[in-house]
């Protein structure tokens, strides 16, 4: 049999208190503490994923740490827990560990990781990036705008996922911004956006300041707190929050009506997946980087395909080939944790004044 693990972790101490009742009744920090000393351990047995060619089954591993220690404790003692949890995967007979949310984050991106395990480990960026851009693309278009007409804004750019999203809107748009703290960074994305594609992107470290005149947001910025705020966006914006945690603040779907912010990298899994674990998708519905380690154990690609912080268009695309090819697609839109229909997106449309209003018979 084919087999793959997937690294998760808790993002706060409520999702701690979910899988053990009594922390609920325990301050945060000493439940994110007492969980951080346990071992990484088998969340679950994921079953039933069947392409056209091939089946696999895998595991979720839980590394038991939350995404603000992952962020402020040392550097070693993340990436041995990390590390740790790989073995785990090993043993129970993976042959390709993914790593999901900040565990692909700490340190080099997976390098270390890799390194220090006997099977090759994946982030999943290249086949988040795929649907990042193909959820974009389609919510555009829901929403009345035309991608060249549009202004469009890359949060978080100079990272591994955001970089390659600018570089393949870049063919796409004509009006670019990238937003990101490091200015020599952007500089330097931006004098090869230019060199590759012709388009002059304009560049700023003031995220404020490019939502303001944004009609289409990709943000995927490896932020612990939201950076996206209601008063921040434009009357009739799109916004794909790639990031996990999110960037956009839920304030925004209860105080704007008039602008529809949907989360990257959801798809629907082929066969009849059984995850046995909930991580507050419908079934049958996974996060892309998730999607992408089952990929490539559905086609014995086992090899560290997405790793380190240097993504390529190629990889992109092929994993995006190879996707369509076992049944993946998009698992329709997401907003702040539940579906989103039609025709809530035309009555976004309505209150941005993008939509047109059917006169009474």
């Amino acid at each position: 049999m084919r087999s793959f693990a997937f690294m998760i972790h808790p993002m706060h101490a409520g999702d701690v208190a979910r899988k053990f009742k009594f922390a609920k009744f325990i301050p945060d920090l000493l439940t994110e503490r007492a969980f951080a000393m346990l071992p990484a351990m088998k969340a679950s047995v994921i079953t039933g994923i069947r392409s056209p060619y091939a089946r696999v089954e895998g595991w979720f591993i839980a590394c038991p740490l939350t995404t603000r220690l992952i962020m402020s404790l040392p550097q070693a003692f993340v990436l041995n827990k990390i590390i740790q949890g790989g073995r785990l995967a090993e043993k129970l007979g993976a042959k390709i560990l993914g790593l999901g949310a900040f565990t692909k984050v700490a340190g080099d991106a997976g390098v270390t990781v890799a390194k220090n395990l006997n099977i090759p480990v994946t982030t999943g960026n290249s086949y988040t990036v795929a649907t990042a851009i193909e959820a974009t693309r389609e919510a555009a278009l829901e929403m009345g705008h035309d991608l060249k007409k549009s202004s469009v804004v890359i949060l978080g750019a100079t990272g591994a996922i955001g970089r390659v999203c600018a570089m393949i809107m870049a063919g796409e748009v004509r009006n670019m911004t990238l937003v990101a703290r490091n200015e020599r960074k952007l500089e330097e994305l931006a004098s090869k956006i230019m060199y590759d594609t012709g388009l002059a992107v304009k560049v700023t470290s003031n995220a404020k300041r490019a939502l303001r005149s944004a009609d289409i947001v990709i943000t995927v910025t490896s932020a612990v707190d939201t950076v996206i705020e209601p008063e921040d966006l434009k009357t009739g914006a799109v916004v794909c929050d790639v990031a996990r945690p999110r960037d956009v603040s839920r304030r925004v779907a209860e105080l704007r009506d008039d602008v529809l912010v949907i989360e990257g990298g959801v798809v629907e899994v082929p066969g009849n997946v059984e995850f046995n674990l909930n991580f507050g998708f419908p079934p049958q519905t996974a996060y892309a980087c998730m999607a992408e380690t089952m990929i490539l154990a559905l086609e014995k690609r086992y090899e560290s395909y997405t790793l380190g912080r240097d993504l390529t268009i190629g990889q992109v695309e092929e994993i995006a080939s190879l996707a369509k090819k076992h049944g993946f697609k998009l698992g329709g839109f997401r907003s702040f944790g539940r579906a989103i229909t039609k025709q809530e997106i035309e009555k976004i449309k309505l209150c941005s004044g993008r939509g047109q209003r059917v006169p009474a018979t």
